[in-house]
């Protein structure tokens, strides 16, 4: 397995829509596995490939309490919503920012195994709001695309000075 690298905005491949996955093989496996190991790396609860710089429809998540039941959904479909539910949301693209969210509460997916065997889902909590924030990565969009412009400039502020020191810090390890 391999850590694959996490494209972090304002990289403009995030905004890439995802092709659906029609070679299901030894290829597709070894990225799912290297998405998952890269996910469980970065304390994430869920990773698109679109964030790793590959433009597919496949999304791995682990919304479990221990971290320990990694769940694939390779070219995932909502094809019905419930409710609606706020919750805080954070990014391994826009690390360090949470902002409240406005999602469906419940969904239906429908989805592909590894194999190409279709199944679906209807979900909950955590896993639904997770999926569709997933989701939104294939389609080229980001959390903080659902704030008002005022906030989107906020956290670009914030992320150029979080950039900043971090470039500052490299600069002085490289003395």
């Amino acid at each position: 397995m391999a850590k694959l690298e996490i494209l972090e905005i304002p990289d403009s491949r995030l905004r890439t829509i995802a092709k659906p996955v029609e070679a299901f093989d030894a290829l597709l496996l070894k990225l799912i596995e290297d998405m998952t190991e890269t996910m469980y790396d970065a304390q994430g609860i869920g990773l698109a490939a679109t964030q790793v710089d590959v433009h597919q429809r496949l999304l791995v998540l682990d919304v479990s309490e221990l971290q320990d039941q990694p769940r694939v959904y390779i070219n995932p479909e909502i094809t019905e919503t419930e409710g609606v539910e706020t919750c805080e949301e954070g990014c391994l693209s826009v690390p360090g920012i949470y902002a409240e969210v406005k999602r469906a509460e419940k969904v239906r997916v429908s989805a592909q195994n590894p194999d190409g065997s279709s199944f679906e889902e209807y979900l909950d909590g955590m896993h639904a709001i997770c999926l569709q924030h997933e989701i939104d990565h294939l389609d080229g969009k980001l959390f903080v695309d659902y704030l008002s412009p005022l906030k989107q400039r906020m956290v670009t502020k914030k992320l150029e000075k979080q950039r900043k020191i971090s470039d500052q810090k490299a600069s002085r390890a490289l003395l």
